[in-house]
């Protein structure tokens, strides 16, 4: 039996986190501007493609940035020596430390950062699964499950973006492709794991901004609000009307 950290580790793992977190949230100021991969990047340059969602959508950054800042400052000043809340700190802090770099790579070397960004994602999904028993969800699995969705999405994104610029199969057919991917993922993780429901949320966040960035294309319209309801009502199913039984 693997016995738990002492309360110093604990206590140096909040420091650690906070500091991570608060270096990703201001890795944009030393980092290029990005608003996506420059389409000179790839040997098949493509201004827009199918998989991003709408620019607008990229706004919720700023609810996962302020969210993640209030988690780390919270669990420093109240739950340092929480054993529930240190569970979610060493793949937090590997997470959002990478996260910090993701920017200055995504500039130079996209394929990289697809590789990166995958990373990230399975950290933060590592920390989500141990969030969600450390109470207080609204400051400890909330910010978490709202990164580690909008990361759900990202992945798949920025896999596209990098398969399609690389003319690894044609622009639908990779967006159906990844759109397939986030689906699959996501519903497998809301059935299985129980997650917050701020995941699904980022989630259906994304695919709503691929919807609105296609518009009239009814080929990536469909699919892509089809997989936005089917997991809202997954993810809500507690709140469906449930069926009576009839007796004789």
């Amino acid at each position: 039996m693997v016995r738990p950290s002492s309360p110093p580790s604990f206590r140096l793992k909040a420091v650690l986190v906070l500091v991570a977190v608060v270096a990703f949230v201001v890795s944009p100021i030393w980092s290029p501007s990005f608003k996506g991969y420059d389409p000179t990047q790839f040997p098949n340059p493509v201004d827009a493609p199918a998989i991003q969602p709408a620019g607008w959508a990229f706004s919720i950054w700023s609810l996962i940035y302020l969210w993640l800042v209030a988690h780390a400052l919270w669990g420093l000043l109240r739950h340092k020596d929480d054993a529930g809340w240190d569970r979610t700190r060493l793949p937090l802090l590997l997470s959002t430390g990478l996260g910090a770099s993701w920017l200055v790579v995504a500039t130079s070397m996209p394929w990289l950062a697809t590789l990166q960004i995958w990373l990230m994602w399975a950290l933060a999904l590592w920390a989500m699964m141990r969030a969600r028993d450390a109470g207080q969800p609204a400051l400890c699995a909330g910010p978490i499950g709202l990164y580690t969705g909008w990361l759900t999405a990202a992945s798949a994104v920025g896999t596209g973006v990098v398969l399609i610029g690389y003319n690894i199969g044609s622009e639908i057919t990779v967006t159906l492709l990844m759109l397939c991917v986030v689906a699959a993922i996501s519903l497998a993780i809301v059935l299985l794991a129980r997650p917050p429901r701020t995941f699904a949320v980022a989630v259906i966040w994304a695919l709503i901004g691929v919807i609105a960035a296609n518009w009239g294309d009814g080929v990536v319209m469909l699919p892509a609000s089809i997989f936005a309801l089917a997991l809202a009502a997954v993810a809500w199913r507690d709140l469906l009307p449930k069926a009576q039984a009839v007796g004789r």
